[in-house]
């Protein structure tokens, strides 16, 4: 699922589906939600950001956020996830790279990246065709009803918030459950991030989609930003998860 938040070429705020996320003028990026449901192939996940890639910019797009888990995912975590794991300059951030360059946009993708034997990191990466703009690994790990994401995953450490300039705006990087602490995004904005990118794997469960809705909500209004969500589709026919773009 493709979501284009155009320009607003006039000076009312514009009101979108996805949220309540409005630009103020015409000065503002056009940003592409890109949802898709990683898999097991590393190669069919990058085909499908190339695809969607390419519809976002001709439509107009700069700034482009993919899901967490876009190079490689399954849905019960084993030992492939380290034997797919990349460096976080490896072949996946080098291809955003390409298509970066070839399409004059900025992407942002979650990726598994190598750790200690046997482990992971969960990582983020803002790429443009000059390369890595900024890399966050996943702090807050889902240890959560019944999953145990820190089996497999090595948590990031607390360093400096990782941030980067875009087209005037300081975007700010986190992911999926970081949204549940708040003081992670107070880090950011305290560090001057206009807008949060929020890439994510938002397990699946009753009314998840609503806790989802509220938390980037919350985070928003609490700190008076942009909020910018992509989450995996779902595969089941129980409900679909949405994409959501919140302004305070």
């Amino acid at each position: 699922m493709l979501q284009i938040l155009p320009r607003n070429q006039g000076k009312d705020p514009v009101s979108y589906e996805a949220g309540s996320f409005c630009w103020q003028d015409g000065a503002m990026p056009t940003v592409a939600v890109c949802q898709f449901a990683p898999t097991a192939s590393r190669d069919q996940n990058r085909a499908r950001i190339a695809e969607l890639t390419a519809e976002a910019a001709a439509r107009g797009a700069t700034l482009l956020v993919f899901p967490e888990y876009s190079s490689y995912f399954v849905a019960t975590m084993d030992e492939t996830l380290a034997e797919n794991a990349e460096p976080v300059d490896g072949p996946f951030t080098q291809a955003l790279q390409a298509l970066a360059a070839e399409h004059s946009v900025t992407i942002v993708a979650g990726l598994v990246e190598e750790a200690a034997v046997g482990r992971v990191r969960n990582t983020v990466v803002a790429v443009d065709a000059s390369g890595i703009r900024a890399s966050y690994r996943k702090q807050h790990l889902y240890d959560a009803f019944g999953q145990t994401e820190s089996d497999w995953v090595e948590p990031g450490e607390l360093t400096a918030p990782e941030t980067f300039e875009f087209d005037g705006l300081r975007i700010g990087l986190m992911t999926c459950y970081d949204l549940r602490f708040p003081e992670v995004a107070r880090t950011l904005v305290d560090a001057g991030v206009d807008v949060l990118v929020v890439p994510a794997e938002w397990v699946r469960g009753p009314l998840k989609e609503h806790h989802w809705e509220t938390l980037l909500t919350a985070r928003a209004i609490e700190n008076t930003v942009y909020a910018v969500a992509a989450d995996h589709p779902a595969r089941w026919e129980w409900g679909t998860r949405w994409s959501w773009i919140r302004r305070a």
